[in-house]
C-alpha cells in the first residue's frame, strides 16, 4: 500500500512553494475530480507495483519511463491527466509514496509537446533532488 501525497515545490526552488498536482487536481470539473481520486485511493491500497489500472492508471514510455499518468476524460472529451511517481526511498515514511507531481489537461484528439513532458520530468527532478521529500 502507498501513502498518496503532493509534491510541494520547495522555497528555494519556488519563493511561493506551489503544489502542480494539486493545483492541478483543484482545478479539473467535480465530476473528474471526484474519479481521480477514487482511481488514486485504489491505486495506492493495491500491493505495490499490482495495480492493473482500471483504464485511468497507466505506466508512461519513452522519455516518460519511470512515471504514471492518471488518466480521466472530462466534459466535451477533454483530456485531464495527472503524473505521478512512485517513490520507494523517501526518507521519514512507513510506506512507498504515490507522489502527484504535476497535472495537465488538453483538448480531444491533441497531444501534449515534447516541452510540456519536459517541464513534468523538471518537476520531477526537483522532488527527488531532496531527501527527506518537499510534500504538501
Amino acid at each position: 500500500m502507498h501513502e498518496i501525497v503532493y509534491f510541494k515545490r520547495h522555497r528555494a526552488d519556488d519563493r511561493h512553494g506551489a503544489e502542480p498536482g494539486r493545483d492541478a487536481l483543484n482545478g479539473f470539473p467535480p465530476k473528474v475530480r471526484a474519479t481521480m481520486r477514487a482511481a488514486l485511493i485504489a491505486v495506492a491500497s493495491a500491493p505495490p507495483r499490482r495495480f492493473a489500472g482500471g483504464g485511468y492508471w497507466e505506466a508512461m514510455k519513452g522519455a516518460m519511463t519511470g512515471w504514471f499518468e492518471l488518466r480521466v476524460d472530462g466534459p466535451q472529451r477533454h483530456h485531464y491527466r495527472l503524473f505521478c511517481l512512485l517513490d520507494y526511498e523517501a526518507v521519514g515514511h512507513d510506506k512507498p509514496l504515490l507522489v502527484i507531481v504535476d497535472g495537465r489537461s488538453k483538448p480531444f484528439r491533441t497531444t501534449f509537446s515534447k516541452a510540456d513532458y519536459a517541464e513534468v520530468r523538471e518537476l520531477g527532478a526537483e522532488y527527488l533532488k531532496r531527501n527527506p521529500r518537499s510534500l504538501a
